[in-house]
């Protein structure tokens, strides 16, 4: 992280998050079927979610103050999208259009394990450009923090992340779906935050241990980035910078129901910690907290916990 992002941000107030919400439509069940094949299920729910607008329910229920930006269709779905925000008390500066429909997302959750698959639709959020970030380019201003992923165009993406650096506002990158991009967005984030998986597709370095996420980490670094945070599952994060590398472990809330919403819970969180005046350590561990929590739930946005639930696990893990 720049040295001066910190003070700077401490001038500002909130999180801005820039995104997708989709639909989730997720099913439950003991394996995947083959192609061709049809199987029966253990359970199946419609909810919110997407990353960019989990995220923001994640900061937003730990005391952020959180605006989202993005489309919508104009839908049932984008009824559930809007109450969300509304029900979260998140400032939704989202246009909606007439001729694409909201996202929505297939998930795979295996009822053993809790583990997922996903197959995203970004829908009208895919049509979201520049125009429509510098539209909203106040809120990104304004804020302490701004994050953004790659469910919507990268382009779109940097955008938001120049405007974010010119304005002195930490600036973090949570590359999902993991997909090439150009090494300039690298120099504009403070913080890029990937999991293993995302971290081998970005880096071309294999992840599967604590000394290959340093590994993938140095090339985030070579490539600009202030700062590699990889999370790593139940192992933890490995926040990674020029002058350290410190693995914070992870927090087992209780029994893990699904892991979907984890990445997200985890960078709503660190993003929220951040915004309030955090060290880059602890709002690493605060994050580690609320994704500890949330893998103990169904759900995504639904799984994210209350600031009362992260400080108590918190404070009964010393």
């Amino acid at each position: 992280m720049r040295p001066e992002a910190d003070a700077v941000a401490q001038t500002k107030r909130g999180v801005a998050i820039l995104g997708v919400f989709v639909a989730d439509l997720a099913f439950r069940a003991g394996r995947m079927p083959a192609m061709g094949e049809t199987i029966f299920g253990s359970g199946f729910k419609l909810g919110p979610g997407g990353k960019g607008s989990n995220q923001s329910v994640a900061a937003a229920r730990v005391g952020a103050d959180v605006t989202f930006i993005s489309k919508l269709g104009a839908d049932d779905f984008a009824r559930i999208a809007r109450d969300t925000w509304a029900r979260e008390g998140i400032n939704a500066r989202v246009a909606e259009v007439a001729d694409q429909p909201t996202g929505a997302a297939f998930i795979f959750v295996d009822d053993k394990t809790g583990d997922n698959a996903i197959i995203v639709v970004a829908g009208a959020a895919d049509t979201i450009g520049p125009a429509d970030v510098d539209a909203a380019a106040d809120a990104i201003r304004d804020a302490a923090v701004f994050i953004t992923q790659l469910e919507q165009p990268a382009a779109t993406a940097l955008r938001g992340l120049e405007i974010a650096r010119a304005a002195g506002v930490v600036t973090v990158l949570n590359p999902a779906p993991a997909a090439p991009v150009d090494d300039a967005i690298y120099a504009l984030c403070d913080y890029v935050t990937p999991n293993e998986h995302e971290a081998t597709v970005m880096t071309g370095v294999p992840v599967t241990s604590v000394d290959d996420a340093r590994k993938a980490g140095d090339v985030f670094l070579r490539k600009g980035a202030g700062a590699a945070l990889v999370t790593l599952g139940a192992a933890g994060a490995l926040l990674h910078t020029p002058g350290e590398s410190v693995l914070v472990p992870a927090f087992k809330a209780g029994p893990v129901v699904e892991t979907t919403g984890a990445g997200d819970a985890f960078n709503g969180g660190f993003a929220a910690a951040l915004a309030r005046g955090a060290s880059p350590k602890d709002a690493v561990r605060f994050g580690c907290a609320v994704a500890g929590i949330s893998v103990t739930r169904k759900g995504t946005a639904p799984s994210m916990p209350s600031l009362a639930e992260v400080e108590a696990l918190l404070a009964a893990s010393g």
